[in-house]
């Protein structure tokens, strides 16, 4: 995309942001225990976020040794290994509830310098204009990567600040709509699960008082082999020159990839990650395309979906590993596991309790859908300066107080 339609001054990026990459830490030394200090990686940095459930984590009392390598609210950060997955550039930014961490190598930390306001910064990271110009110069066969120079030759439109901000502060709006409701659908997926943890793990299900037990499972529950519980089939090919935009989503091992004018399976679809991301089980509402990097679930067996889903997300399915270089999951080897079924009662009762969740779930996703459609039409625009802002009176929402002060 041309610059050249921008009605800003451009500058490169590294005369106006500090670029900063992370410290070798051994790995030898990584620790799993979650009350010490998680580090950002570049396997737990994922498109917008970072995912502290896969950190690993250095001793707290050596956090102040590295305080070149801390990281703040408002920093970017960017992996400089492997920096385009499915879902886009592998890029995300500090948020007010994220825990203090450290930096590790082959992720770059961005600060903005003087003139450039870090809200800013994190529109211009977030934008086409930056993933555009990543995409096509990252190198390496083994290990794709970008460098801290080339990621400092961006070529950035920077307007004035009091322009910056206005910009900044219309997008953050939708930032904050979105991850608000993101935090909304995680609690409302958190208790869905403790439910279905407290019927069918603990047994606390309505009526427990009363029910017989046979060597501690409830009369009425069968024992099956999975394969008679649900059908496991591997997701189709679909190469992303095919794809022909449509309402229908394409869900990859760890998420919805694009959306395609045509399906293959029809709702619910319940995945689960077959290569590369053994654990990861999805869920959709829709009809959909499951990749063939997925296995998904084509016969429910009469079972009620929810049961099906969160009975494959307690399966611990990556010690089912069935690959050598790539973690690979085979649908043969989970079919002669023995598991209790709940009577057809119990099933129901089940269903009239989640249902509701997951329709709410399912409202704010479309919400989150629809803001990040908004936010990613309207944000070229910004930057361009096709859609001017100066003399708009634009009030800062409260992710961006600290910057308007």
């Amino acid at each position: 995309m041309s610059y050249k339609i921008s009605s800003f001054p451009v500058f490169k990026l590294l005369t106006v942001a500090h670029i900063q990459p992370g410290f070798a830490f051994k790995s030898d030394q990584f620790l799993d225990d979650d009350s010490q200090i998680p580090l950002v990686k570049g396997e737990n940095l994922q498109q917008g976020y970072v995912d502290w459930k896969s950190s690993k984590y250095w001793r707290k009392d050596e956090y102040d040794d590295y305080e070149k390598y801390h990281l703040k609210q408002g920093d970017v950060v960017i992996a400089m290994d492997r920096p385009w997955v499915t879902a886009g550039l592998k890029w995300s930014y500090m948020k007010k509830h994220d825990p203090k961490s450290l930096l590790v190598q082959r992720v770059a930390r961005l600060r903005a310098k003087t003139g450039l306001k870090q809200s800013y910064l994190r529109v211009l990271i977030s934008s086409n204009y930056f993933a555009s110009y990543v995409q096509p110069i990252v190198t390496g066969v083994n290990v794709p990567h970008i460098s801290g120079k080339q990621i400092g030759d961006f070529k950035a439109p920077i307007p004035d600040e009091k322009v910056q901000q206005k910009i900044a502060a219309i997008l953050a709006a939708y930032d904050d709509l979105i991850e608000n409701n993101k935090r909304r659908i995680a609690l409302l997926e958190k208790m869905a699960e403790e439910i279905y943890r407290e019927w069918f793990v603990r047994f606390r299900f309505p009526g427990y008082q009363s029910a017989e037990f046979e060597k501690g499972i409830p009369k009425g529950w069968d024992q099956i082999k999975f394969g008679d519980f649900c059908t496991l089939k591997r997701g189709y090919d679909l190469p992303d020159s095919a794809v022909e935009p449509g309402d229908y989503p394409v869900i990859a091992s760890t998420s919805v990839k694009t959306y395609h004018k045509t399906f293959k399976a029809k709702s619910p679809v319940i995945t689960t990650g077959r290569s590369g991301s053994l654990g990861v089980v999805l869920m959709t509402h829709k009809n959909a395309w499951p990749l063939n990097t997925t296995l998904y679930v084509k016969d429910l067996r009469g079972n009620s979906p929810f049961l099906v889903y969160y009975t494959l997300k307690g399966m611990r399915l990556e010690q089912f590993n069935a690959g050598a270089g790539v973690p690979s999951l085979n649908r043969n080897h989970l079919s002669a596991l023995k598991i209790y079924r709940p009577s057809e009662l119990i099933q129901k009762k089940f269903d009239e309790l989640i249902k509701p969740i997951f329709r709410e779930i399912h409202v704010l996703e479309e919400v989150v859908e629809n803001s990040t459609q908004t936010k990613n039409f309207l944000l070229p625009r910004l930057i361009s300066g096709k859609l001017s802002v100066e003399e708009l009176a634009i009030q800062f929402p409260p992710s961006m107080q600290d910057d308007a002060a």
